[in-house]
């Protein structure tokens, strides 16, 4: 875990993990992605210095859904060097392949539900909440050791002093029309309730994505625990056609915003000030990770509605909190339709990363 401070040390955007959130992030007891997962870690170390690592899983959830023998690779971060990423992903694969994997995809830290893919652009900015960090020459030598594009995840930023376009404002009052539909707040005295809401459209909406595997209901759980810090039941939108939950859309204060400077240590004081920078300071910048529309609906004039309106209801309450930048991420690069609606709010693609994969022969 502690690897990352010699890569990054000179790099003044790159965003200290906290600790206690890495250790339990790895603890087969607490995360429950192990629940379906079988997961191996390496260092590599030039003498007694560890100068990189690495983690191989097997994701039987995904194998479940895909049924196509691949596992994956994460936790990615070395000395810019070839033969220690050449090292670090042979050994990877090499564990893949005794567990009867074809294919290597990568990076996942742990699935495609965390922090997925390298960064290949847009390094000169930090890194939001739950989303990764790398070395601009990383991507170099992940393609230098045989591995090639699989898909890219595109990130948008979006400023919140921006006024809605004509187009934006024309399906906004479409909205208005569609009967039954109510627009609303999260419930948190139904707290995980509403979670159980969210995920089940996230499940449905997103199923036939590229790599989409399902949260699963302890998967949900554990989410709904390590979030709660950052709900902002205003930040939450839930759209309802007859009382049904069919979209939704929500945002996270960046977290990242308000630990930079805490070199990844709670105690002694680290606490006291995380709390007050996320309840009472509040971070200026927001991260929005989902959004989505019940499959039903999708593809037709309902649908795109529907994800107008939540999005929206979601964006015109950042500026009052005294958000200035909020972060759409992560979006598949060939989700056309939902590039469409961020390009439409004014959203300007500004950061990429690279999910690689390499056949294992």
């Amino acid at each position: 875990m502690r690897v990352p401070w010699a890569i990054y040390r000179e790099d003044t955007h790159w965003v200290p993990p906290l600790l206690a959130e890495r250790r339990d992030h790895l603890n087969p007891r607490k995360n429950p992605f192990f629940d379906d997962a079988e997961a191996k870690f390496w260092l590599a170390r030039r003498g007694k210095e560890p100068v990189g690592r690495i983690s191989a899983q097997v994701n039987h959830a995904h194998l479940k859904r895909h049924g196509d023998a691949t596992g994956h690779f994460g936790f990615l971060e070395a000395e810019d060097n070839a033969e220690t990423f050449q090292a670090l992903l042979s050994t990877a694969e090499g564990w893949l392949r005794e567990k009867g994997m074809r294919r290597a995809t990568g990076p996942f830290s742990l699935s495609i539900n965390d922090e997925s893919g390298l960064l290949i652009d847009g390094f000169d900015t930090p890194p939001s909440v739950m989303m990764g960090h790398a070395r601009p020459y990383y991507g170099d030598r992940v393609e230098e050791a045989g591995y090639k594009k699989a898909k890219d995840l595109i990130c948008y930023r979006y400023m919140t002093d921006q006024d809605n376009s004509p187009r934006v404002a024309t399906f906004l009052k479409r909205a208005k029309k569609i009967e039954g539909l109510v627009i609303r707040r999260l419930d948190m005295s139904r707290y995980q309730a509403e979670l159980e809401n969210i995920i089940d459209i996230f499940n449905d909406a997103w199923s036939d994505n590229w790599g989409f595997v399902p949260l699963s209901n302890a998967e949900v759980r554990h989410m709904g625990k390590m979030l709660r810090l950052l709900v902002r039941p205003q930040n939450f939108a839930i759209a309802e056609i007859g009382g049904e939950p069919v979209a939704m859309a929500f945002c996270l204060p960046n977290l990242n915003e308000s630990i930079a400077d805490l070199d990844g240590r709670l105690l002694p004081i680290g606490w006291a000030k995380l709390l007050w920078r996320v309840r009472v300071k509040t971070p200026k910048t927001s991260r929005m990770p989902l959004m989505g529309v019940r499959k039903k609906y999708q593809g037709g004039m309902t649908g795109a509605v529907l994800a107008y309106a939540v999005i929206d209801a979601v964006r015109k309450v950042q500026k009052p909190t005294g958000v200035k930048m909020a972060e759409l991420s992560w979006i598949l690069e060939d989700n056309l339709p939902a590039r469409h609606v961020i390009e439409q709010f004014g959203g300007v693609a500004y950061k990429t990363y690279r999910i690689y994969e390499r056949a294992l022969l």
